[in-house]
């Protein structure tokens, strides 16, 4: 059976295999640990976002699996980095060399398939991000007066954090608060007449003002911030609603959060490609050393040339010899006869 791709190695491409294999083991065991870091925090901006996002979105999957690509690809680099420097010992590469096939085969099918895995959701996974921050930013705004509702109390508190810590006001603009009632009815005068008449202008029956929360106003505004009647332009001095001001913050939450996220999954999936291309490399390199080695008996200064492979044989030939070693026999065809046993010389008839 002929090899496949194979690769003819002499004595000083052995070693500088060897060494080459090192580095890049520890270049991905850097690489799996920055993975590590970048999902890690990717995972902790969502823990803290979760509020504002839908249950439903699955873009909280993506660093959970990143965290499991990046662990796998450390792993794989310290045991990259400790084979190829025991190759270069004839008395630390027998150990290594009872176990380094079936942590090949588990480092390329586990370890690969989920990088590339994870790799593909990096791509397609930061589109859901729209959604999930439009239906969970509206939920919370619709619960910001909730400040006594079980499950709820906190969404004020998480909200006005929220504006004060990215600059943004609303979902999409400041205007938003316009349309639900962010006013608890608990500090609302029943008996004002602007507040019932408020109240039974609305179809649902909420109080709706044209004012936003204070954390919508900008601290470095020069003037004193403008809560109410935003809508009104003889409601304030040298105010106008149809220009752009610097009294509130001009970008909405969702914006903000989605450049944000989207931001952080960029470079998570920079990482991760990096990662699945050393890893790949460092999978290959130790493959060609192992079959290397194999040639002359684990001693990577054997006299001579060796050869390195990555298969022993093609596809068919694998199929064959593995139906072979599960006893696979071939059969007589239906339309031979078995053949005859030739009698025995004691059955022969004496002359």
């Amino acid at each position: 059976m002929a090899p496949v791709l194979p690769v003819v190695l002499p004595l000083q491409p052995r070693i500088r295999l060897a060494q080459g294999l090192w580095l890049l083991s520890w270049l991905l065991a850097l690489a799996g640990g920055l993975t590590l870091l970048c999902s890690g925090h990717l995972l902790v901006q969502l823990w803290h976002l979760r509020t504002f996002l839908a249950p439903t979105c699955p873009f909280t999957a993506l660093p959970q699996l990143a965290l499991a690509a990046g662990t796998v690809a450390l792993g794989t680099g310290l045991v990259g980095a400790g084979a190829s420097r025991a190759s270069l010992d004839a008395a630390q590469y027998p150990p290594w060399q009872r176990v380094l096939g079936p942590l090949l085969v588990a480092g390329t099918a586990g370890g690969g398939g989920l990088l590339v895995f994870t790799l593909g959701l990096a791509l397609a996974l930061p589109g859901t991000l729209d959604t999930g921050l439009e239906e969970g930013l509206g939920a919370a705004m619709a619960h910001y007066k909730d400040t006594e509702v079980p499950g709820h109390c906190f969404a004020k508190r998480l909200l006005d954090e929220l504006q004060l810590r990215h600059h943004c006001c609303g979902r999409h603009g400041y205007k938003d608060w316009f349309g639900v009632q962010w006013v608890s009815s608990r500090y609302l005068d029943p008996t004002d007449q602007d507040v019932v008449d408020r109240i039974q202008s609305n179809v649902e029956g909420l109080y709706l003002i044209d004012g936003v929360p204070f954390s919508c106003c900008n601290p470095h505004s020069p003037r004193p911030c403008l809560q109410n009647r935003l809508s009104d332009p003889h409601a304030h001095p040298l105010f106008d609603p149809r220009q752009p001001n610097l009294n509130l913050w001009a970008h909405g939450c969702h914006s903000v959060l989605l450049e944000y996220l989207q931001g952080l999954a960029s470079t998570l999936g920079s990482m991760l490609a990096v990662t699945f291309l050393l890893q790949i490399s460092v999978l290959l390199g130790l493959r060609y050393l192992q079959t290397a080695l194999e040639g002359l008996g684990g001693v990577i200064d054997g006299e001579g040339e060796t050869q390195g492979y990555l298969f022993p044989g093609g596809l068919r030939d694998m199929l064959r010899a593995a139906g072979l070693q599960g006893g696979v026999a071939p059969r007589p065809a239906p339309d031979e006869p078995p053949p005859e046993e030739a009698p025995s010389k004691e059955d022969l008839p004496e002359v």
